[in-house]
């Protein structure tokens, strides 16, 4: 197979796992370029460096970069280990491992340069550029992208990895003294905010545990209130439990989802209620805790969330194993109808209950709402800059008070396309090389995560993570990245391998 040029667009988390998964196949020689703008380089915004209060909330099985290998990221803390003592990253409550997120940018730091030099061992050409891509067009044999500060060139595949996006500015507050708008790096962040000032967070998921456990582990005295619409924090998880997947399978929903065009959600939620059956769940229970989520007070439910923690119950275990494995396969499947309402009606309901947070995050919360230091809240309804300084929050309930500092800690855009990446899918769009997904990012094949324009997936164009959040689901959750890598450097790979077969054939033609 001849040398091909890749392009990667951003480099992050996604452009990590799609690198090592390139560089376990044999092809090559080629050349590879990874676009990257930002200071994070292989970190993102994530896993920058950062303190080491805050912790991924997953366990190191799930947070492998490797394709087949689970235990890729565990042996690298093994390694590490022998020469930094750290260790206390395990979970009292659970038995677990919960690493600091500064760490594990560590671990995709050291595994893309790893990945990158096995490349250049066999002959790849690797070229980092830190600058953006802004512009994309297709010509009948390559992809030609343009950056801030010029032409880029010509490649042969393009992969855009741009990650997600920050925080929205939900109520208008940018430029504000006191308000945080993007708290990450909390250490950079946050580190202005004086330790008596009430702070509001505005948001309930994971980065809102985030920043009150940073503001907790720094002595902060004053007054900490979470606010959002529902107040609906991230469950807890539970002490891992070895899960055997039948019904839920990855292997057999792909091959499912090879032979069928559609399922209805009839159908796959009786696969989920066969697995949980068969596994001895208490179908009951699960279905109370989905349908009573936004019903039970915040703080009920947290409580009884980390009571839960050594639960013998596989249910909740089965599905936060469940959803990132095999909702990329599923999610295209399913009618639109059923889409648009898991959308509309249950998606908190699934990041709520599958992204859970770390027991001991949820101790140390438990901990400053028994001291009277931090009050969880849901109906919010506004926030204003006061004109005096400082914020007034108003509540559904009709209550208005006053906040010192304002932490911005809602989810992305709901188009999932971050800001610095819009230039660039506007180019592919207007070029005709791309679409629009009604339910956000771009129009990607399942299959192989081609862009598709005008119902045709292009084998020269491919979207990794939140970019494809509206064709797939739960797009970027370290196991999807990996398995979508896998998908995208294979699909790259035949494309090649079909081209050069095909010019040999021609080659060899007589005149």
């Amino acid at each position: 197979m001849a040398g091909i040029s890749i392009a990667v667009i951003g480099g992050g988390a996604s452009a990590v796992c799609l690198i090592d998964a390139l560089a376990r196949e044999q092809a090559g020689p080629g050349t590879i370029t990874v676009f990257e703008p930002s200071p994070n380089l292989w970190r993102g915004r994530a896993y920058q460096v950062d303190t080491e209060v805050i912790k991924v909330n997953a366990t190191p099985d799930d947070m492998s970069v490797r394709v087949g290998d689970l235990r890729h990221f565990e042996r690298w803390l093994e390694i590490r280990e022998r020469i930094v003592d750290d260790g206390g990253s395990t979970d009292p409550y659970s038995g677990a491992r919960f690493v600091p997120r500064t760490v594990y940018g560590e671990y995709l730091e050291q595994s893309a340069y790893a990945a990158l030099g096995e490349l250049r061992r066999r002959g790849w050409r690797v070229d980092l550029v830190g600058t953006a891509v802004v512009g994309a067009r297709r010509t009948a044999g390559s992809v030609l992208l343009d950056t801030d500060n010029g032409t880029a060139g010509a490649f042969d595949y393009a992969v855009l990895c741009v990650g997600g996006d920050g925080p929205k500015d939900a109520y208008g507050l940018a430029g504000a003294p006191g308000f945080v708008a993007d708290p990450y790096p909390v250490s950079a962040g946050l580190g202005d905010v004086g330790e008596r000032e009430h702070v509001a967070i505005i948001g309930s998921g994971l980065t809102a545990v985030d920043i009150i456990l940073y503001f907790a582990e720094h002595g902060h005295q004053g007054p900490i209130t979470l606010l959002s619409r529902k107040g609906v924090l991230p469950a807890v998880r539970q002490r891992p439990m070895e899960i055997h997947l039948n019904h839920l399978a990855k292997d057999r929903v792909r091959a499912l989802a090879r032979r069928r065009r559609e399922m209805p959600m009839e159908e796959f939620g009786a696969l989920v209620r066969a697995e949980l059956a068969d596994a001895g769940a208490d179908l009951d229970a699960l279905h109370a805790e989905i349908a009573g989520i936004e019903d039970e007070p915040p703080v009920e439910r947290l409580r009884r969330h980390f009571a839960a923690v050594n639960s013998p119950d596989p249910g909740l275990r089965i599905l936060q194993r469940a959803v990132p494995e095999i909702g990329p396969d599923v999610w295209p499947l399913l009618p639109e109808r059923d889409r648009a309402q898991v959308l509309r009606s249950h998606y908190r309901t699934v990041m709520s209950l599958c992204c859970p947070m770390p027991p001991g995050s949820a101790a140390r919360l438990l901990t400053l709402i028994e001291a009277g230091q931090l009050e969880i809240r849901s109906g919010l309804q506004k926030i204003a800059v006061r004109s005096g300084g400082g914020f007034e929050v108003a509540t559904s309930d009709g209550e208005v008070f006053a906040v010192d500092t304002v932490v911005n800690a809602v989810n992305a855009a709901e188009d999932r396309i971050p800001a610095a990446a819009v230039p660039l899918v506007n180019s592919l769009v207007g070029g005709g090389a791309a679409a629009r997904h009604p339910h956000g990012g771009l129009r990607l094949e399942r299959a192989t995560s081609r862009l598709i324009a005008g119902g045709t997936p292009d084998p020269r164009l491919y979207g990794l993570g939140t970019i494809g959040a509206g064709s797939l689901f739960f797009t970027f959750g370290i196991p999807s990245l990996v398995d979508r890598s896998e998908d995208i450097v294979a699909a790259i790979l035949r494309h090649a391998e079909a081209r050069t077969a095909a010019h040999s054939e021609e080659v060899l033609l007589p005149a």
